[in-house]
């Protein structure tokens, strides 16, 4: 039955074609004939072997992992490097400073030498992909042993590939973990920043334009990838050359029309359109709402500090953007999910499931226990869900001064055991490095008021798995932990450089030190009491899941099912197509300068913008890159399926050329994740006109033009 189901499985997952085509992220290494052929219908002049060819330069060859969370492509010879602007924003902000304030101003790198070395980011290749299903799974036999055999199994494939090359290997569950992939990665460490636009560009619209359209947004930074002179990976060195690029992509300057082809290459980061309706009624109920209020206390108080110092909104600008940014998502998804009628969808493919199940006995043997397996893993999750989200969100990941305080453990729990004063000093020398990156970008009064608005939170909205400090410290001060927290960070040595290096110089227990003793009171809740629960009920209801999605695939053999989002490289394809928003509400493919400037509010952090842009909107100095009414043309929206993770990943055409930037998706569709929402989901993305206007005109920054493949 094993092995019929594999071969089953993998006709399934490479040859069935019944979805429309602007829905899936598919493997691109695997792409059938028939999704071929509907790219063709829709504009694809590309052959496989050109997308994806593991010996030959191909487009895969241009598209990067950037850092752990976003996507890249190359866009020169000499590994000119483009993504967004909010994922380069964490790099830009610890360039940046009150005298060099490029968040707010912009960095231009007029040649290579100005170029800035952004201390901790990489970029990965994409190398060599195998199936190795067969080997992960082998000697797998019982649930019961399951998970021990395959990160057995895992671990030993692993080790075999990787031997003593310096590259990373990775071997990912696909399906719930009905079919295993191998990765190989080439990473590069030498990144350097040449250039971001100014905030009133890369970030105009902020936290109300998020995840809306029509947006106005020139989301977009450009890096450079260096190697040592003899082509490889390399850490930075003054030595090191730029990277001479496998493949790049054009940058076509042509425009947009409704129905133009358009194919997406990233790294998508995480999706569940298998779900049950049970998870989907979670997030609705328990979880979305949890983050919800956690992230809306805490950007309340940043926002107040961020407001009336600049030397604060430099150094929080990427942690804001960080929060806020699924913050909204949330919102947005919890609002979708009830629109979109998402449970009483999921609910009647269930109930179909069922009856398909009870008409066969064997089905009803291997199938028949799902849906109490998963009932039991949610009534589990439902009673710990918000104090687990609460105690993560505002508890030990709230407060700064609590969050790098857990750091600290290790070192604490040795001196606690009398271990060698070599192994402390080891310790103590590795933790020091971590001490100035923290504090350059730390405002205690900021995180005072955060600390204290989450705590008071915590103790108010929930009632059981309170840790005991926040129980009692809260009933002696009638809820308000004001006092309690401005005592604490008298004491504390997790609140100043000096005091933690002092501490560092001669460590001693730090039981008694309030930041730490809370600290380590909400872990101990967390991991010792919540975590165990959340374990065991997972466990017996991802594998309930796992047999549900197989079970699904027998079901219905007419649907394709497309994996869902892992952080691997996927391929979306669809087209450039407006949209009817609501009723009444119809919404155009593309956005311009025009609409850029109808949102314009002086001294406004959201929608303010440069003088020399505004001086150029009002000459309508838009070059070649007008269409042809003589508007310059922002945004677009195309049908494409994506998610987080593919922020930054090209938008190509049917001839491979760049015509823009995926940055973000549209409110109507924040259910998205869950469940594809063929009407109204649209993928937003920055015009590869805006992205060269911004280059040559607003940043002068013709050497950069100068280095591009620019297709007129």
């Amino acid at each position: 039955m094993k092995k019929y189901f594999l071969s089953i499985f993998m006709f399934l997952a490479v040859f069935c074609t019944q979805l429309k085509a602007d829905e899936g992220m598919w493997l691109p290494y695997n792409l059938s004939n028939q999704s071929l052929y509907e790219m063709q219908q829709l504009g694809c002049e590309l052959t496989a072997e050109q997308i994806f060819n593991l010996n030959q330069p191909s487009v895969k060859d241009a598209i990067v992992q950037f850092a752990n969370g976003c996507t890249g492509e190359l866009i020169s010879p000499n590994g000119l490097l483009l993504t967004n602007h909010h994922c380069g924003l964490g790099y830009v902000q610890a360039l940046a400073s009150v005298e060099h304030d490029y968040l707010t101003d912009g960095f231009w790198a007029l040649d290579l030498k100005e170029e800035l070395s952004c201390e901790g980011l990489y970029v990965s290749f994409l190398a060599y992909v195998e199936d190795v299903t067969a080997a992960v799974l082998k000697g797998v036999t019982t649930k019961e042993t399951r998970e021990d055999i395959i990160a057995e199994n895992i671990a030993k494939l692993k080790e075999e590939r990787k031997g003593d090359r310096d590259v990373r290997i990775e071997i990912v569950p696909f399906y719930n973990g009905n079919q295993y992939i191998m990765f190989e990665y080439d990473v590069y460490r030498d990144v350097r920043l040449t250039a971001c636009p100014p905030w009133g560009i890369g970030k105009y619209g902020a936290d109300t334009d998020n995840w809306t359209w029509p947006r106005h947004k020139g989301d977009f930074c450009i890096f450079r990838v260096y190697t040592s002179p003899d082509g490889k990976p390399a850490a930075y060195s003054e030595e090191n050359v730029p990277m001479k690029s496998k493949h790049y992509l054009p940058i076509n300057i042509k425009g947009v029309k409704q129905g133009d082809y358009a194919m997406i290459m990233g790294y998508p980061g995480s999706t569940d359109r298998y779900s049950t309706s049970r998870t989907i009624s979670n997030i609705i109920n328990e979880e979305g709402p949890a983050i919800i209020d956690c992230r809306t206390t805490k950007l309340n108080e940043y926002r107040k500090h961020m407001d009336a110092d600049q030397e604060v909104f430099i150094k929080y600008a990427s942690k804001q953007a960080s929060v806020s940014n699924y913050w909204k998502y949330y919102i947005g998804q919890v609002k979708q999910l009830q629109r979109n009628r998402v449970y009483d969808r999921r609910y009647a493919q269930e109930e179909e499931f069922r009856a398909w199940v009870n008409a066969d006995e064997n089905r009803k043997a291997e199938y028949g226990s799902i849906f109490e397996d998963v009932d039991a893993k949610w009534d589990v999750m439902d009673d710990i869900n918000k104090p687990m989200t609460y105690l993560r969100e505002a508890g030990w990941n709230g407060g700064e001064a609590i969050s790098f305080s857990r750091r600290f453990k290790g070192i604490n729990d040795m001196l606690n055991n009398k271990v060698s004063k070599e192994e402390i000093a080891q310790m103590a020398e590795a933790l020091s490095a971590t001490v100035q990156p923290f504090f350059k970008d730390y405002d205690m009064a900021l995180d005072k008021d955060v600390t204290i608005a989450l705590l008071n939170l915590i103790y108010k909205d929930i009632d059981r798995y309170v840790p005991t400090m926040i129980t009692e410290i809260g009933d002696k001060n009638n809820g308000d932990f004001t006092a309690w927290v401005n005592e604490a960070f008298e004491k504390s040595v997790f609140v100043s450089q000096e005091k933690v290096e002092n501490w560092l110089a001669k460590p001693k227990k730090l039981d008694k030190d309030p930041i730490f003793a809370l600290t380590m009171n909400i872990i101990d809740v967390y991991n010792n009491v919540i975590i165990p629960m959340y374990l065991e009920a997972a466990n017996s209801g991802d594998e309930a899941e796992r047999l549900y999605i197989k079970g699904l695939m027998e079901m219905q053999t007419e649907r394709n099912f497309y994996p869902d989002a892992n952080f691997t490289m996927r391929l979306t394809y669809g087209s450039v197509e407006p949209y009817k928003g609501a009723d009444a509400v119809n919404y155009n493919y593309v956005t311009t300068m025009d609409g850029v400037m109808a949102k314009y509010k002086p001294n406004n952090w959201e929608f303010d913008i440069p003088q020399d842009v505004r001086d150029l909107y009002e000459a309508r100095d838009y070059g070649r890159y007008a269409d042809e009414n003589g508007d310059l043309i922002v945004n677009f929206i195309t049908t494409n399926d994506i998610t987080g993770g593919n922020s930054g990943s090209p938008v190509i055409n049917g001839k491979g050329e760049l015509i823009g930037l995926a940055f973000d998706g549209n409110w109507e569709a924040m259910s998205g994740d869950l469940s594809f929402e063929q009407k109204v989901q649209r993928t937003i993305c920055m015009d590869a006109r805006y992205l060269l206007w911004c280059i040559e005109k607003v940043g002068k920054a013709h050497n950069i033009i100068d280095e591009l493949t620019i297709i007129e």
